[in-house]
């Protein structure tokens, strides 16, 4: 059975179609990377994989179960992190993570666990609002493994990130192979590192699948440049 499942969803904003009619699936344990312009649809897409929006059309099923308001099994499978990081900068990392474990009816053990994976032990009693940009990216990351899902939703992760930050996240994703993913990215190379497979979205299309071998992303940028721009790309 897949992971995630994606059957005809069309989702209409007012007069806006902002995906549609898109089909995929995602198997266990397998990377997938979203790739696309601005105002593809990758946004609105991962918020219906993440259950903060649902299709207007079609059906979306993680885990075998649909995508609706009430399916709280598939949320306790879902770990997400989105362009805001949903953590409070004047509690500490250990007190943020503490909260979301209650939260979640998680063992306080696993939050010392999960401050180790993305290395911020040391700063674990630290007010997350002197973090840097990249710390509490990975601060999000620890609150989005802390139930230990499935599968892990990741929108624009290195977004902000210097060179040094975004290879800190990498390999801290690096950890986490076991996992089935989808990660929505403008960056190709550190998207190609991360997936095995790439979908790449325009106008709300899915307009390529390219699977990804090694890091080598030459295909991925040819798939790339003539799905964004086919007169061009001839």
């Amino acid at each position: 059975m897949a992971s995630i499942t994606v059957d005809g969803v069309t989702k209409r904003l007012g007069s806006t179609i902002a995906v549609r009619n898109v089909s995929f699936a995602v198997e266990p344990g397998e990377h997938v990377g979203l790739f696309g312009p601005n105002g593809a649809g990758k946004t609105t897409l991962m918020q219906m994989l993440s259950s903060l929006s649902f299709p207007s059309e079609g059906q979306i099923r993680i885990g075998g179960s649909e995508v609706t308001p009430d399916a709280t099994d598939v949320r306790r499978s879902l770990g997400v992190v989105g362009h805001r990081p949903m953590v409070y900068g004047t509690l500490t990392a250990r007190e943020n993570l503490r909260l979301h474990a209650r939260l979640r009816g998680v063992d306080t053990d696993r939050v010392e666990a999960v401050l180790g994976q993305v290395n911020l032990r040391t700063r674990a009693s630290t007010r997350v609002e002197t973090f840097s940009h990249g710390m509490t990216k990975r601060l999000a990351i620890a609150r989005s493994v802390l139930h230990d899902p499935t599968v892990l939703l990741l929108d624009e992760p290195y977004a902000g990130l210097d060179q040094r930050s975004a290879a800190d996240l990498q390999a801290i994703l690096e950890q986490f192979d076991d996992r089935t993913v989808v990660l929505a990215t403008h960056d190709l190379q550190r998207g190609a590192a991360d997936c095995d497979r790439a979908l790449v979205l325009v106008d709300g299309v899915i307009s390529r699948d390219v699977r990804i071998d090694g890091p080598d992303t030459d295909a991925l940028e040819t798939a790339y440049d003539r799905a964004i721009d086919p007169a061009g790309s001839r």
